[in-house]
């Protein structure tokens, strides 16, 4: 049995928690929230996880030194905005070599850097360690199967994570591409925007499909430019993510470019969906990417387009199909 906590209690957190706590773990899950803290003591349950039930042993809390000290494994599970905040806040409690997996997606808008890259600048003398892959935590929560990815520089600690999470219902595969499944894991929500934006227009299974294979596409262009292997951009972290993102209504991105292609405003749609749209926070740190990488990304930069620029989700759309001619795979084969 493992000391964890859980940093954050969204409703990706408490699945994890519910999910680790099954495993046999001493669970704790803080909260700079005190109201989120004292619902939590209360209820036992989420409310955006109605029916997933909280085990009575539990420790909920708002204080840092509880949740942080003595603790075998740190989860950090704050929406991506407040990565940084939060690993600046518990540094100082965090001993050295204490194991730190992040659970969040996205890029820090500001410095380009990935949510790992933060938790080491603001903790260095953490093992960090992050988790992802097509993972909803309505699913999970619910005990639903599942696989996802961990992904750390030291195989030791990858999988020193990966017996901690494994279950009957939760597959964890280990890998050192730290970079690549952070980066999937990040611009997929900004290519389920633009599915959701073509749902909300009404449009079809084929365009879902081209725009799920051309945003991998996309991902693994830049993905690899930046030192990330194509061969996660094709597994979980990659198109499997991507997949369950454009496909679900569990997803808040997808949600949200609905109701945009439906003629709602960025902040409209957000206030809606009444979660954080990390696609939103993504998107334009992509487009500053891809300017650094020197690479394109079509899809992507409607998207920024219709989040920041005013354009109609319509002329988005019709600006994608009426690109150059292009090939989609080397031309060298052909001898004429």
């Amino acid at each position: 049995m493992a000391k964890i906590s859980i940093l954050g209690g969204g409703s990706w957190g408490i699945a994890l928690a519910v999910l680790l706590h099954k495993n046999g773990h001493e669970i704790t899950i803080w909260s700079a929230l005190e109201s989120e803290v004292e619902m939590l003591s209360k209820q036992h349950e989420h409310k955006m996880l109605p029916g997933v039930k909280l085990a009575e042993d539990m420790v909920f809390t708002a204080d840092d030194a509880e949740a942080v000290r003595d603790r075998d494994l740190l989860v950090m599970a704050v929406a991506s905005s407040y990565t940084r905040s939060t690993a600046n806040r518990i540094s100082s409690l965090v001993a050295p070599g204490q194991k730190i997996v992040n659970v969040a997606k996205g890029i820090e808008d500001e410095t380009l850097m990935t949510l790992s890259e933060i938790i080491e600048q603001e903790i260095p003398q953490a093992e960090v360690a992050v988790l992802s892959g097509p993972s909803h935590a309505e699913e999970v929560g619910r005990g639903l199967p599942t696989s996802v990815v961990v992904g750390a520089k030291s195989r030791a600690t990858a999988e020193y994570i990966q017996n901690l999470f494994m279950s009957e219902v939760f597959r964890v595969y280990t890998s050192p591409d730290v970079l690549g499944i952070e980066l999937g894991g990040s611009l997929k929500n900004v290519v389920a925007l633009a599915a959701g934006i073509a749902d909300g227009l009404g449009y079809g299974d084929n365009t879902k499909a081209a725009l799920i294979t051309r945003g991998i596409t996309e991902i693994a262009r830049l993905g690899t430019a930046m030192g990330g292997r194509f061969e996660t951009f094709c597994g979980l972290t990659g198109i499997g993510d991507l997949i369950v993102t454009c496909a679900s209504m569990h997803s808040r991105n997808r949600r949200a470019g609905i109701l945009m292609g439906q003629g709602k405003t960025m902040k409209e749609a957000m206030d809606e969906v009444q979660m954080v749209v990390e696609g939103v926070y993504s998107a334009r740190a992509a487009m500053a990417l891809a300017k650094k990488y020197d690479v394109q990304l079509p899809i992507i930069e409607q998207v920024n387009a219709v989040l920041f620029e005013d354009k109609s989700a319509d002329a988005a759309v019709k600006e994608l199909m009426l690109r150059d001619k292009k090939i989609e795979i080397s031309d060298e084969m052909w001898n004429s």
